[in-house]
């Protein structure tokens, strides 16, 4: 087989990419540009990274002479054959040096591909790289998932791997194993390791698969944290988009993608990071169901992952609505709920607007609220987790636009306590996003001293609250003059609002600063309409809250309320029509 140029591939790849001949979304067009940009920073002295052609072809050739372990390659005794967009992964991420110390400088792989894109097979042929060709002395590879089935999902392609290639296991000395593959003249080994291990492995390199699939972060900690003692070592995360939010990995992929769009490419300093961050996935704007965004969201499209069985799916899923979460999910790595999920969470995310800021308590401070008309609305669920409390500003007009949209702000009231078991709380306390409390149970005086401030700022019509819980606080508010609206959270009450917040959600007319607390209690909401076509908002698990949802519907239907109230239904009721000061 002619001996391919890797280096080349890549940068052919990254080029095709930002000139527009393959489709690719946001984030991969900035890495790709980030990467030509870069091969060129590398030539002053002080960017402290070198692009390194032999390392990136080494790991690439050597990947490219394992054979496939499953499937119609298998069966014709085929090797893997790299496509461009695997070569480019791969040479940046073992191409790229300190200048200091000729180490790698990503420590950290972190892919995000839909399913059947091949990952598994590279994730393997990563793994035995690592265990036996990256010149690591006693290497420790692990390939760690929340269940043994998954981990095998990579452990068993890299083990069938070597125990096809006698020359490869006869040349570094690999003895393969029922449950580990095992190097004895360094005492080297490959295995599975399930949930958090504790302490104990110093990992040369860790593989996570599907890690939208971990509650918390466990065990990808406790396999950083081993990683001290090894020079150059390498955290693969591979994973398909899922449908928790409150997770570790949606919280990581958020925290990588505004890295990312932070990235100058006008020869700006390189970023800071030992991540290499890679997510196919189609952009806001594109249609979910056109082929190009099928082709831009997968790019192993007609090769590992058949055009015809993507068509297929997308089809079924335009016609059966219920099938369109789980498809957008696996087949266009968008997070949406696989559940059925009353609210559309990427309409909910269009809603965003980049002028609102993401921290309730800075609503205080924008000019173009002060002394706006607003309505308060809480949901004293429990004591001991999530109260909420919404502002919900109606629009100035008669009618809600998108240039005149409703507009809400969100409060998370959580005790200390809760705080310190739930780690996506702590992830969101650390970003100021949680109004903690002392100790184990709510404090209701701070919520009373926000809705004082509140009232201070913004024109305060009403209170919306439920009675469960709510004696205590309501009899404060009514003693300092608050106005207060009892809406008992029933189907009655809660029905028409719901399917308006659906309905301004959709239509763009209601906005908010894209809290990722309120995205994933949006993203909770569960319901089933009745023979009536009722609807009224639950949650699928206890762990999911929906508390803010809850209160923001109340709050809706205040405001609705109230513009029935105003709506004059003849000219005889509405009370600025006059007789004398009507036309001839």
């Amino acid at each position: 087989m002619q001996e391919r140029d890797y280096a080349a591939m890549a940068r052919q790849y990254a080029g095709d990419v930002v000139k527009g001949k393959i489709p690719a979304c946001k984030s991969i067009r900035l890495q790709c540009a980030r990467f030509l940009d870069e091969l060129k920073l590398q030539r002053k002295k002080e960017f402290p990274f070198r692009f390194d052609a032999g390392k990136a072809a080494r790991a690439c050739k050597f990947i490219e002479r394992l054979p496939h372990s499953k499937g119609r390659w298998a069966r014709a005794k085929e090797t893997l054959r790299l496509e461009g967009w695997q070569v480019w992964i791969l040479a940046c991420t073992f191409g790229w040096l300190r200048k200091k110390d000729g180490l790698r400088r990503f420590r950290v792989l972190f892919v995000v591909v839909p399913r059947k894109n091949g990952k598994s097979a590279i994730a393997a042929g990563i793994g035995l790289y690592m265990f036996c060709a990256d010149g690591e002395f006693g290497a420790e590879v692990y390939s760690g998932a929340t269940n043994e089935k998954q981990a095998w999902e990579v452990f068993g392609p890299a083990r069938l791997m070597a125990k096809r290639t006698p020359a490869l296991t006869k040349a570094a000395g690999i003895e393969v194993n029922a449950k580990n593959l095992v190097r004895f003249a360094d005492n080297s080994k490959f295995e599975t390791i399930i949930g958090d291990p504790g302490d104990g492995q110093s990992p040369s390199c860790s593989i996570h698969d599907e890690y939208h699939e971990h509650a918390d972060d466990g065990q990808v900690n406790t396999m950083q944290t081993g990683m001290g003692a090894r020079e150059q070592p390498l955290q693969v995360l591979i994973t398909t988009a899922g449908d928790n939010l409150a997770g570790p990995c949606y919280a990581a992929i958020q925290e990588e993608r505004a890295k990312l769009a932070g990235i100058g490419h006008n020869g700006g300093p390189p970023l800071d990071d030992e991540t290499f961050f890679v997510e196919y996935t189609i952009d806001e704007d594109d249609d979910w169901k056109s082929e190009a965004a099928l082709r831009k969201a997968n790019p192993n499209y007609d090769v590992s992952v058949k055009a015809d069985f993507l068509l297929a799916r997308q089809r079924d899923a335009i016609a059966t609505p219920r099938k369109a979460g789980a498809f957008k999910t696996k087949h266009l790595n968008l997070w949406v709920a696989a559940k059925a999920a009353y609210f559309d969470i990427e309409a909910w995310r269009r809603c965003r607007d980049p002028n609102l800021p993401m921290r309730a308590v800075e609503a205080f401070e924008l000019e173009m609220l002060l002394g706006r008309r607003c309505i308060a609305s809480f949901d004293l669920a429990a004591k001991v987790d999530i109260a909420a409390l919404e502002l919900l500003f109606p629009p100035i007009g008669a009618k809600a636009t998108i240039d005149d949209p409703y507009i809400r702000f969100g409060f998370y009231f959580v005790p200390e306590e809760t705080v310190l078991k739930v780690e996506a709380y702590q992830n969101w306390d650390a970003q100021g996003l949680l109004n903690v409390t002392d100790g184990e149970v709510i404090d209701y005086d701070e919520i009373f001293e926000v809705l004082r401030q509140a009232r201070s700022a913004f024109q305060l019509d009403q209170v919306a609250y439920d009675p469960h819980q709510a004696r205590y606080l309501v009899r404060k508010m009514q003693d300092e003059g608050i106005p207060v609206v009892e809406v008992r959270p029933n189907v009655l009450n809660f029905s028409e609002p719901m399917k308006e917040l659906d309905a301004l959600t959709r239509a763009r007319t209601i906005a908010h600063g894209g809290c990722p607390v309120m995205e994933w209690q949006m993203n909770n909401v569960v319901a089933q309409a009745d023979a009536k076509d009722n609807v009224y908002p639950r949650k699928p698990r206890a762990e999911d809250k929906i508390d803010n949802p809850v209160a923001l519907i109340a709050g809706l239907a205040v405001a609705m309320a109230e513009e029935e109230e105003h709506v004059p239904t003849s000219p005889w009721d509405d009370p600025e029509y006059s007789m004398t000061g009507a036309e001839d």
